[in-house]
Formats: C-alpha cells, sequence, structure tokens
C-alpha cells in the first residue's frame, strides 16, 4: 500500500482532512474507515489490511488536523453526515464500502438515510445512540453530567466519567449522574484543569451524538446494504447495547466482530486488541 496522501476539502464551519491510501487495480469500491471523535490514525492498523483496494481516513471536523472554523460548541450529527457526503463526492470514486466505529457508525448510518447511492455497503460498529433502549433517558442525562464537568473542570475530570460510562455493563440508571466524580488519577488523567474547552469527545460530541435518533425507514428502504457490528467481548456495554437495538429495529442481527469496543486497535492510542482477525471479519463481511 502506499503512502498516505493528504487532501482537504471545505464544508461549512470546517476544513476536514483526510487520506488516501492508493492500493489495488481499482475493481474494488474504495473503502473509507470512519470514527468520531477517533480520527485516521485510530485506524492506521486496519487500513494496512487492505492493501488490495484504495482505503480513505479522516479527521472528523472538531478533531485533530480537522479544526472547526466557526465558534460551534458542539457538532451535530447531521453535520458530521453532511460532512461525509462531501468527502466521498471528494474522493470521486463512486460508491464506498464504509466502516464506521463508534460516533462514525452513528454518523455513517445518519449517511446512508440521506444518500444510500454514495455508499455500498455500511458496517457501523457499535453505535453508541441509545434510541429507545429502555435506559436512554438516564443515558442522556449522564452525558449532560459528563458534559457540564467538562466545561465546569476540564478534560481529567470528564474523561474519568467518560470511561466509567462506557465501561458499564448493563442499563444505566437514573442514580448513575449522581455517584461520586471518578477520580482522574485513578485513570491517568489529569486532574488539573488546562482552560482549553475544545475537546471533541467531552465537550463537541458526547450529547449530540447519543441523542440522535435514527430514521429506521429510511435505512431499511435504502439500497445501501446496512451491516451492525458488535464486539464479542463488550458485554452489555452501552455502545454493544445500542448495537444489538439497533440490528433489531433494522430486522437483523448484530454480526459479532473479535475484540471488543477497540477490537480493530493494534496500538493506535496505547489499545492492542485482534486488528487481524478483525480484518478478516470485515472482508468477509464485505465480500458477501
Amino acid at each position: 500500500m502506499a503512502e498516505p496522501q493528504s487532501r482537504t476539502v471545505e464544508a461549512p464551519g470546517a476544513v476536514l482532512h483526510y487520506d488516501v491510501r492508493e492500493g489495488g487495480t481499482g475493481t474494488e469500491p474504495t473503502l473509507l474507515l470512519v470514527g468520531s471523535p477517533m480520527a485516521a490514525p485510530g485506524f492506521a492498523t486496519l487500513a494496512g489490511h487492505f492493501t488490495d483496494r484504495t482505503v480513505v481516513t479522516y479527521d472528523p471536523r472538531g478533531s485533530e488536523r480537522s479544526k472547526r472554523t466557526d465558534d460551534a460548541e458542539q457538532t451535530e450529527v447531521e453535520e458530521h453526515a453532511d460532512d461525509l457526503h462531501r468527502l466521498i463526492a471528494a474522493i470521486g470514486t463512486g460508491p464506498v464500502d464504509l466502516f464506521g466505529s463508534s460516533g462514525g457508525a452513528v454518523n455513517a448510518l445518519a449517511l446512508v438515510a440521506r444518500h444510500p447511492e454514495q455508499v455500498r455497503t455500511v458496517v457501523a460498529h457499535e453505535p453508541p445512540a441509545p434510541q429507545d433502549l429502555p435506559d436512554r433517558e438516564a443515558v442522556l442525562a449522564a452525558c449532560e453530567d459528563l458534559r457540564r464537568t467538562y466545561l465546569d473542570s476540564g478534560f481529567g475530570p470528564a474523561m474519568a466519567k467518560f470511561i466509567v460510562l462506557v465501561s458499564h455493563d448493563g442499563p444505566i440508571t437514573e442514580e448513575f449522574a449522581k455517584q461520586p466524580a471518578p477520580d482522574p488519577a485513578a485513570f491517568g488523567l489529569p486532574s488539573e484543569d488546562d482552560g482549553s474547552r475544545d475537546d471533541p469527545l467531552t465537550g463537541q460530541n458526547i450529547v449530540t451524538c447519543n441523542a440522535y435518533r435514527y430514521d429506521f425507514d429510511a435505512l431499511r428502504a435504502a439500497s445501501t446494504r446496512v451491516v451492525i457490528a458488535v464486539g464479542a467481548e463488550s458485554g452489555q456495554t452501552l455502545a454493544a447495547r445500542a448495537a444489538r437495538f439497533t440490528a433489531e429495529r433494522l430486522g437483523d442481527e448484530a454480526v459479532v466482530f473479535p475484540g471488543d469496543h477497540g477490537g480493530f486497535l493494534g496500538g493506535e492510542y496505547g489499545q492492542t486488541s485482534d486488528p487481524e482477525a478483525f480484518a478478516a471479519t470485515l472482508r468477509k463481511v464485505l465480500g458477501e
């Protein structure tokens, strides 16, 4: 696979940076790997397992190189979906295969509901939006509390709450947001506030992503093949429960992938799972 070539595309309120790894003969659809707020570096290992086709990764608006050019304090899922629409048009290779992770999976499903003609197959891996889960309101309350903590106290205290939330196995109760705040130091996080308030996870996307409601009618009617994926080791964590529910609403079962929420990671962000097995499963799903 060739070295990635960095390019940009203009969007309202942001300049999107993306990387193109040329590969294959052009007979296979381009593979677009997206996260949110995870940016292009998070997919380096996974991209390396698809040298037989062109692979594109990008930094979502507000993340790493794709700085917002407006003063918006939060990013809506609809904005991310429009960004993906513009990105695919800029790639210019026709319908893509799209793998979305976490918030990127939510954004990918929002894109497909609006522009199914741009995507041949979408694999949405553990999209966390809880939609109509019984504990949806408690989840959103926890997300609102997390964001308030970020605005009041900074990244470390908010990120500690995020880790506790996404690691929780089972439904979120109404008392979850009221429990004592975890110690950031216990997770190797800073307790001091550096004054910044532009974090893409705890500031810009945590509420809007989880509050998003899918257009299930549009997804069912889409020409795109929609696959919802869940990690074999994810248990009853929020993103896994939401993924299974989303698959059920679409009339199918979630496809089980190796590992957990970050099953494709090969050392990125200090996390290593089983990227080789993950890539093999993704290749099989895309080929079906």
